[in-house]
């Protein structure tokens, strides 16, 4: 079996396929569409980050595919709706690199509030200019964090350590880290001395804040946005920044990012008291390599027991592999009666069923059996022409897979 793992993945990823048996290609960069269609044909796993588009075209050309990890947080560049018609699970890490984003965040907090990299810039440009004019400490200042998650969440923790009152919105009801405290969306604004965005890729989040929000800002606030490009209206916030209503900002995502290393332009570029990173809030080694181990672990486990926990399109099922039985995975449309009918193939064939779970999410279904024999090829083929059938796989022994 052919793993592809793209842009630059951690050799720990490697590692952990090379020891399952995986032939292993690797590449530095991402693929544009024609070309990862034309490499695709015969991987079983596909391995990519944030700058990849796996699109319903690339599954098209995927036939072997049987699994996608995003070794990230997001996986807006996957069409998970085609995933789930071509049987394909999607896994990313959610957690590893959360520590990494909110480091930084605090990191960028404290510099902007004393204006290290406008004083930075002066000093390149040869102007020494000792002032403490605009130049505050942290502690005692509000921060304001939309999205309560696990960076919002970890940031919240190190700001206060700081000395700093947080508040927070989040669209669900989520515990309060340490003395933060829940507030509305437009209080968070209204309050807040600095806000700072830590929200998912969800559609309800495109252009969240622009003219309006940044109008409901304290006069002479700071804004980050360490979450999504295309949450913010970059045109409204440079304005704002020009008339001195925001007294600086941070952003490490835009709307439109290159591929890869290449040319860039914003309308924040030149501005004073203005951080722009290219998108690397989450690129640590420590926090690279934490994802290349997680990710590249539940694709193995996938492959091997056929469990999907954690999958981001697949209903979650975990069953333990007990030696000398034999497993069978079954992806299906959701539909009444699947659960009996693959019953009804097994039984047809005196085939006694040691273990079995299933599960439904939205529109597909998921069923790991263990069984007492074998599957032959005329029990694989009656497994294929049941109604609805997506796809399975068999497997005498974890890494001994066949797949229709």
């Amino acid at each position: 079996m052919k793993a592809l793992l793209l842009e630059n993945i951690s050799g720990v990823a490697r590692a952990v396929f090379e020891k399952a048996g995986f032939d292993v290609e690797t590449t530095a960069t991402a693929l544009p569409e024609e070309k990862l269609r034309e490499k695709i044909g015969d991987v079983s796993i596909l391995g990519i980050r944030s700058k990849t588009h796996v699109t319903k075209t690339v599954l098209e050309s995927a036939p072997n595919l049987l699994a996608i990890g995003a070794f990230c947080i997001g996986v807006d560049g996957v069409d998970r709706d085609a995933c789930n018609q071509h049987g394909v699970a999607v896994f990313n890490d959610p957690h590893s690199n959360s520590r990494s984003v909110a480091e930084i965040a605090l990191g960028e907090i404290i510099m902007l509030v004393r204006r290290v990299f406008a004083a930075n810039s002066e000093m390149h440009g040869g102007h020494w200019n000792k002032t403490a004019a605009g130049s505050h400490e942290v502690r005692g200042l509000t921060l304001g964090i939309v999205g309560y998650g696990r960076i919002g969440s970890q940031l919240s923790d190190l700001a206060e350590a700081a000395g700093m009152r947080v508040i927070f919105s989040d669209v669900t009801d989520v515990l309060a880290r340490g003395n933060a405290r829940s507030y509305s969306f437009r209080e968070v604004l209204e309050q807040a001395d600095i806000v700072t965005l830590h929200v998912d890729g969800k559609t309800r989040n495109r252009n969240l804040f622009g003219e309006e929000e940044f109008r409901l800002m304290k006069p002479s606030s700071y804004f980050m946005n360490l979450s999504r490009g295309f949450v913010v209206d970059h045109e409204a916030l440079a304005r704002h920044l020009k008339e001195g209503k925001i007294a600086g900002a941070a952003l490490d995502v835009f709307p439109d990012e290159p591929e890869s290393s290449g040319p860039f332009s914003s309308p924040l570029q030149g501005l004073p008291n203005v951080i722009l990173t290219p998108h690397i809030a989450g690129s640590t080694e420590e926090a690279q390599q934490n994802i290349g181990q997680f990710v590249s672990s539940r694709l193995a486990e996938y492959i091997e027991t056929g469990n999907t926990m954690l999958s981001v399109n697949f209903p979650h099922c975990q069953l333990e592999l007990v030696p000398g039985s034999y497993r069978l995975s079954h992806i299906h449309h959701n539909m009444p009666g699947m659960l009996l009918a693959i019953n009804k193939v097994l039984a047809e064939r005196s085939i006694n069923i040691e273990r079995q779970v299933l599960d439904t999410r939205g529109e597909i279904g998921y069923a790991i059996y263990d069984i007492n024999r074998p599957c032959d090829e005329v029990l694989m083929r009656r497994l294929g022409d049941i109604p609805h059938t997506i796809r399975f796989r068999v497997a005498e022994t974890p890494r001994s897979l066949q797949f229709a």
